[in-house]
């Protein structure tokens, strides 16, 4: 080819580039509508990520050992580039409330899905049926578990806005995923049922590589217009088991028992009970690696096209993860470890890199925040309060620093918290404050320390007024009433004499197992 028309083509080809890239962008911000992609994985530990370990101290960084980390570098760009939540709680920490709350703002009393397998209710209103309404493509894959007991229940018939539903599953933490001319399915089969096994998983059916395809398709099939698009990873809850290479990448680590391991349970309430808890993190750590990696994946394909500034990216989790704290493990208490959840976005037009949220939010707030963020108005009623005023600017002086968050059923505990303390109330035991700033271990009760008796004034009549206002029975119970009406008014002692007996409520039962 001759010099002038090489020149020629090849200038041909790089403004052909150019204004590919540029159509994409210019498409979707021509309507003045953001896209919105939601990442969430299911029970994730934040000290795992290193975005959290660097708002630390070096005790509570390096729980499992010093030098014994995940480093997840695509995950972190997300809260480099915008703003991490340093206080974010899951409203229940258990799979099903948690995610009831998340995709329609209102407290799980009023979802009314309190515990695991329990159906949304037909007339909620989520984040995507509002999307929908204006225009959005709307689409998602993963675990689901808003539907009842169908496991895994691919496709659920009630969508609740989220149009292409095709690899959503209803439950289930299954390893290895496959098309077939029938539709998606659990590829690993053990007496003609799906199986949890890994056998056979590699990059494209591994679970979590089988969910990111799925996403970049979508993606890639609706980047010319809004489009609002949510995966939801089953891992890294267990089954503690990943693909190659992941499954070896940790196991040379020497981890060490958490700080908080081994405590006496003498003194210690019922929610914070030792129960059992290793300290082996490989396979967790190897599901939360190949999590990150394939995060990569989808950014690296909003960057593409051209449309990675005009989506409004967030990643959470539902609950957290003990991972042997306190010698338990999974979830269900307001320990920081299991109720306290990452939570990030990156959206450069209204967020500032490297911006930290400190005031306590939850996921029942999730729904009315983002829209608040995207310019987009919610004409329903949710419980949840638009923060998206903190993503944007400097708390204001008339926010409310308060985050409310519950056990499952009619609550064996139910908890206040702000940006430093957390008041607690049980059906079994006395009232707990814990002091994140002064005992980030949660060993202590404050409680009853006269120092700290206005912080327990306002905390109680914060849960006084949030019981009336939600109508949450969990706070109509003998115990808790009289804890209320020590901890808002009384000016005598605390007396656990007095207090209605813990035996009403049966402490100490066993609770039954969650199926995973």
């Amino acid at each position: 080819m001759k010099r002038r028309n090489f020149i020629k083509t090849a200038g041909s080809l790089t403004a052909g580039a150019v204004m590919a890239v540029n159509a994409s962008a210019n498409n979707s911000k021509k309507t003045g509508q953001p896209n919105l992609l939601v990442i969430m994985t299911d029970e994730h530990n934040f000290r795992t990520l290193g975005c959290y370990r660097k708002t630390l101290s070096k005790e509570q960084a390096f729980m499992w050992g010093e030098g014994n980390v995940v480093e997840t570098p695509n995950i972190d760009s997300i809260a480099n580039e915008g703003a991490l939540c340093t206080n974010f709680y899951s409203t229940s920490p258990v799979c099903s409330p948690a995610r009831g709350s998340f995709m329609s703002g209102m407290y799980p009393q009023n979802t009314p899905v309190m515990n695991n397998d329990i159906p949304l209710k037909d007339e909620l209103t989520t984040f995507a049926s509002i999307l929908q309404k204006e225009g959005y493509s709307t689409g998602y894959s993963g675990k689901w578990h808003l539907d009842g007991h169908g496991k895994p229940q691919w496709g659920p018939k009630r969508q609740f806005g989220f149009a292409d539903n095709r690899f959503m599953f209803n439950r289930g933490h299954w390893k290895v995923l496959e098309d077939t001319p029938e539709g998606p399915r659990v590829k690993v089969q053990k007496n003609g049922k799906p199986s949890y096994d890994i056998t056979g998983a590699d990059g494209k059916s591994f679970t979590t590589d089988w969910l990111t395809t799925k996403t970049v398709n979508f993606i890639e099939e609706n980047k010319d217009k809004p489009f609002c698009y949510m995966v939801s990873y089953p891992d890294p809850h267990g089954p503690d088991k990943v693909r190659s290479p992941y499954d070896k990448m940790y196991t040379g680590m020497k981890f060490t028992k958490p700080r908080t391991s081994g405590k006496s349970a003498k003194g210690v309430p019922d929610w914070a009970s030792p129960k059992k808890g290793g300290a082996d993190q490989s396979q967790y750590y190897g599901m939360i690696k190949c999590i990150d990696d394939n995060i990569k994946r989808i950014l690296s394909t909003l960057k593409k096209h051209g449309i990675l500034d005009n989506t409004v990216i967030v990643f959470t989790s539902d609950h957290g993860d003990m991972r042997g704290e306190h010698d338990r493990q999974n979830k269900g208490t307001p320990l920081e470890a299991s109720a306290k959840v990452p939570f990030m976005v990156r959206f450069p037009e209204k967020i500032k890199a490297s911006s930290l949220v400190h005031e306590a939010l939850g996921c029942v707030d999730f729904l009315p925040t983002v829209l608040g963020i995207m310019g987009i108005s919610n004409p329903h009623k949710v419980d949840g309060r638009d923060a998206s005023v903190l993503f944007s600017s400097p708390a204001s002086s008339q926010w409310q620093d308060i985050s409310f968050l519950r056990g499952t059923g009619t609550a064996n505990w139910i908890a206040a918290v702000d940006k430093r303390y957390k008041l607690i109330l049980s059906q079994a035991d006395d009232p707990w404050l814990i002091d994140k700033k002064k005992d980030p271990d949660e060993l202590t009760n404050f409680c009853f320390k006269p120092e700290c008796r206005e912080v327990v004034r306002k905390l109680a009549g914060q849960l006084q007024s949030y019981g009336d206002k939600f109508a949450d029975i969990s706070l109509k119970g003998k115990r808790p009433l009289y804890d209320l009406a020590w901890a808002t008014g009384s000016t005598e002692q605390y007396n656990s004499q007095n207090a209605p007996s813990a035996s009403q409520f049966g402490k100490g039962k066993k609770k039954k197992k969650e199926k995973i």
